[in-house]
């Protein structure tokens, strides 16, 4: 892994182009919606792995394999699939095509199976006995999942939205035919990187690349402190 790494950071130059102005917006632009999807993953996800683990519906194999569509369809697959569905000519009469709105439903599209899958197994291995105990002493509902369930399933949601962070901020094939890549509006860093690359600024792409590269590895090291002062109460 080092390798790669150490030569896309031996082929960055052209700092300069880092701080153009078409470079901060596609940088503010990315870190806000993945933030945003990060944040609603966290949510989302949870109650769809804690609907798939203790409630019992019709079409729930269904719903359980759909989780992990994203997974196994092409990011590119994604986008047009979107765009087939939330474009002009959208059969469910909604139109976000090429707007900032259309970047936050691919990422979301992406993303959402990471804390899912994540939260599902840990929520597997919880004893029952516990939140019967809860129960028994007289606790509600919600102070059972408050101080008996949350504690032991944070650390999985923080890894989930670690994981989705980083897609987020990395995505392209989803975004790329939805998103218009207009520029100051809708263009994404990983479609500012393609454009470099397109227009013969290698060096400059590496740059951003470097940059992002940096600014993830940063939110997985903060999300990692973060579980371990969750897991502490283990200790």
């Amino acid at each position: 892994m080092l390798l790669p790494l150490a030569a896309l950071a031996w082929r960055a130059h052209g700092w300069s182009s880092i701080t153009s102005p078409q470079a901060v917006a596609a940088l503010k632009l990315t870190l806000t919606a993945s933030l945003v999807v990060a944040v609603i993953n966290a949510f989302a996800g949870t109650a769809i792995a804690w609907t798939l683990v203790r409630d019992r519906f019709v079409g729930q194999s269904f719903v359980n394999a759909l989780v992990d569509l994203p997974f196994a369809l092409p990011t590119i697959v994604a986008g047009l699939t979107l765009l087939a569905l939330y474009g002009p000519k959208s059969p469910v009469g909604v139109d976000v095509a090429f707007t900032r709105w259309a970047i936050l439903a691919a990422l979301l599209f992406v993303t959402l199976p990471f804390v899912v899958r994540t939260v599902q197994p840990v929520l597997l291995e919880l004893d029952p006995e516990m939140e019967d105990a809860a129960v028994s002493l007289g606790a509600s509902r919600f102070a059972t999942f408050r101080r008996v369930i949350l504690p032991n399933i944070l650390p999985a949601i923080l890894s989930g939205v670690a994981l989705a962070f980083a897609r987020a901020i990395g995505e392209f094939g989803a975004v790329v035919l939805i998103s218009g890549n207009l520029p100051f509006k809708t263009e994404v860093v990983s479609v500012y990187v393609f454009g470099r690359i397109e227009s013969g600024d290698a060096g400059g792409a590496a740059a951003a690349s470097v940059v992002i590269l940096g600014i993830s590895f940063a939110v997985l090291l903060a999300i990692g402190g973060l579980r371990r002062l969750a897991t502490r109460h283990d200790r």
